[in-house]
């Protein structure tokens, strides 16, 4: 502030009078004082409002504790007096005080005590805060929580229920191939993911393979893997050609409200009097199948585009035929991106894994490949895994 040019300053803004009584006793707020034992010993009308007591019915003859609900006088005893006697003050701290027509109202109390020269406690000043609409502000954020958490849990329920319907508990036996199926869910399985297959019969000697993962997880990605199951099955009886059928896939989840995509991979097996197995092959961004040989494993097709995304996707054909002993292992992307920090398990190690593995009976060789890829996570799936086995079975 400069002064004026006649050296006076320029007035400055008119403070009223306060008096401090007066603004003890109207203090937006409640006042208490207290004696050590509690007796309550000054009370300002704030809080003689609030509560609908009178000044003679407190003063000298009600403790602080004895205007507190029975839960908030165990609490008074157990955490907030003894609190206060080692900390010499105790801040906002939630009760409920009881009023004179016996209402409760919601308060938040700060409290100091004030010891005297020889360190003897001698006064305890309290203020009290009306905390009704905070309460009911807590209580509402608390039953928005509990209505969203049981949402969840219903969401997830419904998912569960849809996929338990999704995936086959196994696949059905074929005469003239061994078949054997797994699914791995990520994480603890609590969380319904987006991979699926299915092995069903499409005319006398004919079977198909269908293996994808859907975009997402939850009951959304659940609903749309129903809609690829059922289509698939749907396309399989108008067309033998796999990359037809994936072409309707993919019109469908075009024509479908929700936005996902998904990978997919399609196989036709034709079982030969000589006891070879023709297969066509289509695949949409999935991995391709691994053909199993005593000499080698070696993918069959092309990766092709996913579903759901282009009108006209780039969709091919493959075909190959299988010879007694020899196999074709379908699997999703958990398998090779499996992780152990930043390394991941890779088609490298899925490669040699099933060159190794190759001879044994389907169900075993599944079983131990979805245990060698948990084993490299530490036991942990990062993600969904889906693998199914079609094998020729050797002469006698």
């Amino acid at each position: 502030m400069t002064a004026d040019a006649g050296g006076e300053r320029p007035p400055g803004p008119v403070v009223p009078a306060e008096n401090a009584e007066d603004l003890y006793e109207h203090a937006p707020c409640g006042y208490l004082s207290t004696l050590p034992d509690g007796t309550i010993i000054r009370v300002n009308e704030t809080l003689l409002a609030w509560t609908g007591y009178r000044r003679d019915e407190l003063v000298g003859r009600r403790r602080f504790v004895d205007l507190l609900t029975v839960g908030g006088r165990i609490y008074h005893e157990t955490h907030y007096a003894p609190l206060l006697t080692m900390q010499d003050h105790a801040r906002e701290i939630a009760l409920d005080l009881v009023c004179a027509d016996g209402r409760q109202l919601p308060v938040l109390v700060n409290a100091a005590l004030v010891r005297d020269a020889d360190g003897a406690p001698h006064v305890i000043r309290t203020s009290v805060l009306d905390a009704t609409h905070r309460r009911a502000y807590e209580q509402e954020l608390l039953r928005a929580r509990e209505r969203a958490q049981a949402s969840e849990l219903r969401a997830r329920e419904l998912a569960r229920t849809l996929q338990a319907n999704l995936i086959p508990p196994a696949p059905p036996a074929i005469p003239g191939l061994d078949v054997a199926a797994a699914y791995r869910p990520a994480g603890a399985g609590d969380e319904v993911g987006g991979d699926f297959y299915d092995v069903f019969k499409t005319d006398q000697g004919d079977w198909a393979v269908v293996l994808g993962d859907v975009c997402g997880k939850g009951a959304a990605a659940a609903a749309v893997t129903a809609l690829v199951r059922h289509t698939a099955r749907a396309a399989a009886m108008q067309t033998r050609t796999p990359s037809k059928v994936l072409a309707t896939l993919n019109d469908a989840l075009l024509r479908a409200p929700s936005e996902r995509f998904c990978t997919a991979v399609y196989l036709r097996f034709c079982l030969d009097d000589d006891g070879s197995v023709r297969v066509e092959s289509a695949s949409a961004g999935h991995p391709l199948p691994m053909r199993l040989a005593d000499d080698a494993v070696a993918p069959v097709g092309t990766p092709g585009t996913l579903l759901g995304v282009v009108d006209d996707p780039d969709l091919a054909d493959a075909a190959v035929v299988l010879l007694p002993g020899e196999a074709l292992f379908c699997y999703t992307d958990g398998l090779t991106e499996a992780r152990r920090g930043e390394v991941q398990f890779g088609e490298r190690r899925l490669r040699a894994l099933l060159a190794a593995q190759h001879g044994k009976p389907a169900s075993d060789l599944v079983q131990v490949v979805i245990g060698e890829i948990l084993d490299f996570q530490g036991g942990y799936a990062r993600d969904d895994m889906a693998a199914v086995l079609i094998g020729v079975p050797r002469g006698d």
